[in-house]
């Protein structure tokens, strides 16, 4: 099959199923033997850990309907490959990337994979992740797991694939899959979709459902579509959106149940937005390291010459400078939500507590604890799992004020959105939206990618004016790709 098929875009490739070029089985098939091909072959990209033995017969279920014609669902025959933490009731293995989970098979669909499937979409598999969304060593690099080992960046091997959703971002880049969705606590959407050169939308904390999803912390966690083009990943956001009945976070959103976030793609909508340019001088004057490299500033430059040429009214200056104190939250989280998890998969469950994956790992030594396992340690025996320690609760009043403080910066500049050139963690801290669009490439050949965030649940305004930004950008995924 040609390669300009494993670049296909959902459109075009519903488009081929309702004119009987393509089907379903094909294209799961194809994908297939790419991961033998790329992925899975002596120095391949190692991305995948685990293929879904119903694909292929999913992909007849679905054959057998009526060609895709206009009214069915918006995934239909797409397929998908997830983050190995999020839960498939299937034959599928849920683990995060441990050797303590490779055996345990979750008992019920996440929220989100409830309605990927009822959306249509074929779950093709199962995709490598820093091991525990990178909550599990200080010395963990990024895409390394103890089940699946390391993932491999496929624009430069020497150079890693941002984490912790490394998997599904080397997978969507090279063409293993339609999309895929990733997770994130504090960028491991967004640094992964940036490594790679794709689009990665973190939602708005609440706007996507959290259960059936090996946590982290639930103040912080949300899973995000990650895909070639802002199309795609609107559309994806669209599905995995909504009301998730074991989540109380995703109670507030309301009437945004079911918005179809394709509608904003619009090639003109940059005229008069008003777009935050957020430099962070307080925060480079106070740290130089934090200072965006010549060739990434000088994308970002290009990019916002681009916006104004295009119609967007750019507001500079507006810097937000907080006290993000994310990983307190997230270390006095960690337990208490790591054990609920666990006591969901039942009594056949493999590990019951986050102190027995501690166990297996000190038992494994040899091949679970190639990094170590610092961050279970400090979680396990020096945070009491009950969320009473003073330094979380003061944590959570300095989230508060960052909160504020980012509204009122949207407020007193009367912007629409916000364009950072310093990669911060005011977006997750907040639980504000954000995502990224490829803006570039660097000499070493690694994309250059952009961040932008806006309101809560104001995803329309943020993918309405990254598609905008894209189609004039015109990157191009496959050049450069060393596979």
């Amino acid at each position: 099959m040609p390669d300009a098929v494993f670049y296909a875009s959902i459109r075009e490739i519903h488009r081929l199923y309702r004119e009987k070029k393509l089907t379903v089985r094909s294209l799961v098939m194809s994908y297939l033997s790419r991961i033998a091909e790329i992925d899975k072959c002596a120095g391949g990209l190692n991305s995948v850990l685990e293929i879904n033995p119903d694909a292929l017969f999913i992909a007849d279920a679905l054959d057998k309907k009526t060609g895709c014609p206009e009214e069915t669902p918006p995934l239909f025959g797409i397929p998908i490959l997830l983050k190995d933490n999020i839960n498939t009731a299937d034959r599928l293995h849920t683990s995060a990337g441990s050797l303590a989970l490779a055996g345990s098979y979750a008992p019920y669909d996440a929220h989100i994979v409830k309605r990927l499937r009822e959306a249509g979409a074929v779950i093709l598999g199962k995709v490598n992740m820093t091991e525990f969304a990178n909550f599990m060593s200080d010395n963990m690099p990024a895409g390394y797991s103890s089940r699946g080992g390391q993932t491999l960046n496929p624009f430069n091997r020497d150079v890693h694939p941002g984490g912790s959703s490394a998997g599904s971002g080397v997978a969507v880049a090279a063409g293993l899959c339609a999309a895929s969705v990733g997770t994130e606590t504090s960028g491991s959407v967004i640094s992964p979709a940036m490594q790679n050169g794709i689009v990665g939308i973190k939602p708005t904390l609440g706007l996507v459902g959290r259960s059936g999803i090996i946590p982290i912390c639930g103040t912080h966690d949300t899973a995000g579509p990650m895909a070639r083009s802002v199309e795609d990943a609107a559309a994806l956001l669209g599905v995995i959106a909504g009301i998730d009945p074991d989540d109380p976070a995703t109670f507030a959103q309301g009437a945004r149940i079911g918005r179809d976030y394709t509608k904003y793609l619009d090639n003109d909508g940059l005229k008069g937005v008003r777009i935050g340019i957020n430099r962070s001088r307080k925060l480079v004057e106070a740290d130089p390291a934090f200072a965006p490299p010549e060739e990434e500033k000088a994308a970002f430059d290009g990019l916002c010459g681009l916006l104004a040429e295009a119609g967007a009214v750019l507001v500079d200056n507006a810097d937000i400078d907080a006290d993000y104190r994310i990983k307190a939250i997230m270390r006095n989280e960690f337990k208490a939500c790591m054990n609920h998890y666990l006591s969901t998969l039942g009594a056949g469950a493999p590990v019951k507590t986050l102190g027995d994956i501690i166990a297996f790992n000190q038992a494994n030594a040899a091949t679970a604890l190639k990094y170590g396992q610092s961050i279970l340690l400090d979680a396990q025996n020096n945070t009491s799992g009950t969320m009473t320690e003073p330094e979380y609760i003061e944590a959570l009043k300095c989230r508060e004020e960052a909160v504020a403080l980012l509204d009122r910066l949207f407020d007193g500049n009367g912007i629409d959105v916000l364009l950072c050139e310093v990669l911060t963690n005011i977006a997750p801290f907040t639980g504000f939206p954000c995502m990224t669009i490829p803006i570039g490439r660097k000499k070493d050949n690694v994309p250059i990618g952009s961040y932008w965030t806006a309101r809560r649940f104001d995803e329309a305004k943020l993918i309405r004016a990254a598609y905008a930004a894209e189609q004039r950008l015109g990157f191009s995924l496959r050049e450069g790709i060393s596979i």
